[in-house]
């Protein structure tokens, strides 16, 4: 069995870059196939890896201009030659997906969302600037990759979700049902703290629906120290909007995160998101977090187990859930259990279990989908 991995781009790291760094664990033998490769900007086993690019790796200012590319992702995944692989595993939550696959293989993916940018237009553009020249010409070019996206994901045999807050996603977005299999935590990494903690902590990149300010106002009303772990666009209205209360720490070494996670008083998680790494780490730590009610935390997160929620996205409902937080005691060995139930190995070992099986019942099911046939682009 031949295996390929697609990820949608390599220019940056984050929880799907991790992800990769696991797939590419769990099948080392496996090329990457993806449209840039920026190698400064990620850890350096990345270098040492078989990556194969597309005709954008030739492309300027691919670390800060690759969102005004958006046209060409569509093409560079099409124009892949994958024959001869029988099994192509596409890490994707863009356009890795609609790779193609060559006739009699088994194209697997493991969705971090479905395209955000044209399934949640309207609120994914509100926080995103946009030029006022590209304005006029947006919402076709969105339109016309919604089509792409849905053609594509009748290529794919098998979907995979990182939680099921993105399984029902995919259901709504392609009519699609989903497997379910976390994304890999490196629980280990994190000794378990018995400390109160003195400051709330967040660690997320800086970007506009992450909700930071949320934090920042609810922490500096309360007078409670906040740290911010981070970097990102939204860094200087972020410290803008911040007091004498809140500390921007941006990218901190590896071993610092650890001493900061140690010595929280609480994780403050104020964004939606489709999963959350971040707060499974703080858990590891055996600190208790503290989330919005919404998204991938209430498949990690247990309330007055392992943390607390509040409801609205609001600084006031942040507020009482603080208040809340401070009347109530958590047992760190407890938080620990429960982000143990994410750690890198159950996933490594999941996704080849998965793997394995979608291959054999390839062989069984002779009336899997045919490899879609691409929009003209």
């Amino acid at each position: 069995m031949k295996i390929a991995l697609a990820h949608d781009f390599l220019n940056q790291y984050g929880g799907a870059e991790r992800t990769l760094e696991a797939l590419h664990e769990a099948f080392p033998e496996a090329p990457i196939f993806t449209s840039v490769f920026v190698p400064d900007r990620l850890p350096a086993c990345f270098s040492d890896w078989d990556v194969r690019t597309s005709f954008m790796q030739n492309l300027p200012f691919l670390t800060t201009a690759y969102k005004k590319y958006l046209p060409l992702y569509p093409r560079a995944f099409e124009r892949f030659d994958l024959s001869g692989f029988d099994v192509v595993l596409s890490s994707s939550s863009a356009f890795a997906k609609g790779i193609r696959v060559p006739p009699g293989a088994v194209h697997i993916c493991y969705c971090y969302t479905p395209m955000r940018f044209v399934w949640d237009r309207d609120r994914y553009l509100e926080k995103e600037p946009v030029p006022f020249y590209l304005k006029p010409f947006l919402n076709p070019l969105l339109e016309r990759l919604r089509r792409w996206d849905l053609c594509t994901a009748r290529s794919v045999h098998r979907f995979i979700a990182i939680s099921e807050h993105i399984r029902r996603r995919i259901r709504a977005a392609y009519g699609a049902e989903a497997d379910v299999l976390y994304p890999p935590v490196d629980v280990g990494d994190f000794p378990v703290s018995n400390q109160k903690g003195t400051y709330d902590l967040v660690v997320s990149r800086l970007n506009p629906y992450k909700r930071i300010e949320i934090a920042i106002a609810a922490c500096e009303r309360l007078g409670r120290p906040l740290k911010i772990v981070g970097q990102g666009p939204h860094a200087s209205a972020l410290r803008r909007l911040a007091g004498p209360r809140t500390e921007f720490l941006g990218a901190v070494p590896f071993d610092r995160l650890k001493e900061l996670y140690a010595g929280t008083r609480a994780f403050l998680f104020p964004g939606e998101e489709d999963f959350g790494i971040a707060p499974v780490e703080a858990m590891a730590a055996g600190r208790p977090v503290i989330a919005y009610g919404s998204g991938g935390a209430l498949e990690t997160v247990v309330e007055g187990e392992t943390g607390l929620f509040f409801r609205e996205p609001t600084p006031e409902s942040l507020i009482a859930a603080l208040r809340r937080f401070e009347e109530m005691t958590f047992e760190p060995r407890v938080i620990r259990r429960r982000a143990e139930g994410f750690r890198r190995a159950l996933f490594v070992e999941g996704i080849r279990d998965r793997v394995r099986k979608a291959w054999r019942d390839s062989h069984v099911n002779l009336e899997l989908r045919a490899t879609h046939t691409p929009l003209a682009w």
